[in-house]
């Protein structure tokens, strides 16, 4: 099951700790996610991508306007750019961890790890796995607690592009076996067109919907698909 989000009319600003002067990031910002839609926002740093998963995840509360998912707080998967495991245990014992506080059955670790290609390494710490092994089992740990709301944060912009592709791979398997409604912030154009059925670019500060592309590209995809190639240049040209 996953859920409607909107934004709507929405004010954030934050103080300048150096100078003490108000910065307005987002002024009558309006944005809606359909359920099951996974909508990427592109831009240049300080657009309010962050600040828009924040505001989602209920990190930062809007200053006006309102933020609604679906009349209460759904169930989150997040992704970060760096996975943020906890080193002391083990990769099974991570993904656990995660299960339990969602009240999910334990016993669904053992499918999401073979899923994300971890059943080798699950009694295995994470200061022994690679980077992009790393990554899956964050992906891993998202995945498990049956998320209605997946949030993205740059999730691959930390890895090789070789190991990128692979996850954006495993992402789209993941999602094909249960759409949920995601929000995926990155600054990657091609990485947007490839996982999304929207991509919003947002420009400006306070910060604006630039240009909207929908992506009627039926998945599986492919990352060689000529048209999310088309889109890419689309998407860059809007964002110079």
């Amino acid at each position: 099951m996953s859920v409607r989000i909107s934004l709507d009319g929405v004010d954030k600003a934050f103080t300048d700790r150096r100078t003490g002067e108000r910065q307005q990031i987002l002024r009558d910002f309006s944005l809606t996610l359909a359920p099951d839609e996974l909508v990427a926002v592109v831009g240049g740093s300080g657009t309010g991508k962050t600040t828009l998963m924040h505001l989602i995840a209920g990190l930062e509360r809007p200053d006006a306007g309102t933020v609604s998912t679906g009349g209460g707080r759904p169930r989150l998967g997040m992704v970060f750019q760096q996975p943020r495991l906890l080193d002391w245990t083990s990769v099974e014992t991570n993904v656990r961890l995660a299960a339990t506080a969602a009240g999910v059955d334990p016993a669904e670790v053992a499918p999401i790890l073979a899923a994300v290609g971890l059943t080798d390494y699950a009694r295995s710490y994470p200061s022994v796995l690679s980077g992009g092994q790393r990554q899956r089992v964050a992906v891993a740990r998202a995945f498990v607690v049956r998320p209605e709301v997946l949030l993205l944060d740059e999730p691959f912009s930390a890895l090789d592009e070789l190991t990128a592709r692979r996850l954006r791979l495993l992402l789209q398997q993941l999602w094909l076996r249960a759409p949920r409604t995601g929000l995926l912030v990155t600054h990657n154009a091609l990485e947007a067109a490839f996982l999304a059925d929207r991509v919003v670019v947002l420009g400006g500060r306070p910060a604006e919907v630039v240009q909207e592309y929908r992506i009627d590209r039926p998945r599986p995809r492919s990352p060689e698909d000529p048209e999310l190639f088309d889109v890419h240049r689309r998407i860059v040209a809007a964002l110079t």
